[in-house]
């Protein structure tokens, strides 16, 4: 019986004869294949509510100059989707980041960056910082990008449709990143931005899921969300609206209870002893 890996960083970062990889798009035949598709659905989504009646209409009635409407929308469509499927595929080829090789693995002196069509390198003294950026929504990872901050500017590298990379523990893959380096000197920092844009209540959370989340019992959520600036909102639930209506639900906001569960998970690790450190003032 196969047994899953335990390697947080599987099918992410792999051992080459040259260095370390990191890998962002395993695959360029499917991230092509997804370019494509978005370009060819988009202006037929557009287009669709447009023609489909006018099409209708023009086989009801027989009009010459209907049909002549709709072979002309026809084609414009098709011309949009062409010129769209170039641009998308060009623009990707050129800004697409497959991977990149620490080398020699370690000890990086120098980083080669692989797009689609091209490959660069810089040296690991025109390194400034890499930032891992995580994107929060609602308490939930919406995106993950690996920014490198060199002399020259910056290179963005996100992970393709699908890809591992998308998954990644963000610990995991900051402690992978510091021992390529190694003696470099390199910053490597974390920063999440967390999309706080007024959610609909039903996606907010209730006092039993701040309680699990926080490991604190439900009497004491009101408390501590009060201490931590935690939003809240009353509101009454769609089911409830028409038999009672004056019955509401508190949730609260998902993206800084998060945050408030991260620093409660610090303030409890960090918590000294006193019994073992104090000495003892009697003779």
């Amino acid at each position: 019986m196969a047994t899953r890996s335990t390697n947080p960083l599987a099918g992410v970062v792999s051992a080459t004869v040259a260095g370390g990889r990191l890998v962002f798009v395993p695959s360029r035949v499917r991230e092509f294949g997804v370019t494509l598709g978005g370009s060819v659905m988009v202006p037929l989504w557009v287009a669709a509510p447009l023609l489909l009646p006018m099409l209708v209409i023009a086989v009801l009635t027989e009009s010459g100059l209907l049909w002549a409407i709709v072979w002309v929308g026809l084609g414009l469509t098709a011309l949009a989707v062409i010129g769209l499927s170039l641009a998308l595929m060009f623009t990707v080829s050129a800004t697409m980041v497959r991977w990149i090789e620490f080398r020699p693995q370690g000890n990086a002196k120098q980083l080669v960056i692989a797009r689609s069509l091209r490959s660069s390198i810089v040296a690991a003294a025109d390194l400034q910082r890499i930032l891992v950026v995580e994107g929060l929504r609602l308490g939930q990872r919406k995106s993950l990008q690996v920014v490198l901050h060199t002399r020259d500017g910056t290179v963005q590298c996100e992970p393709g449709f699908r890809a591992p990379m998308s998954q990644v523990g963000a610990e995991a893959l900051l402690a992978w990143l510091n021992s390529q380096l190694g003696s470099v000197g390199v910053a490597v920092e974390y920063l999440a931005k967390v999309d706080r844009n007024f959610a609909c209540p039903d996606e907010w959370w209730t006092r039993s899921h701040l309680a699990a989340l926080w490991h604190v019992p439900v009497g004491a959520v009101d408390e501590l969300a009060v201490r931590h600036g935690v939003r809240s909102y009353q509101y009454t639930p769609r089911t409830m609206a028409l038999y009672s209506p004056t019955k509401t639900v508190t949730v609260y906001d998902p993206d800084r209870a998060y945050e408030v569960a991260e620093e409660l998970r610090g303030e409890n690790n960090t918590t000294p002893e006193a019994d073992a450190t104090q000495e003892d003032p009697r003779p």
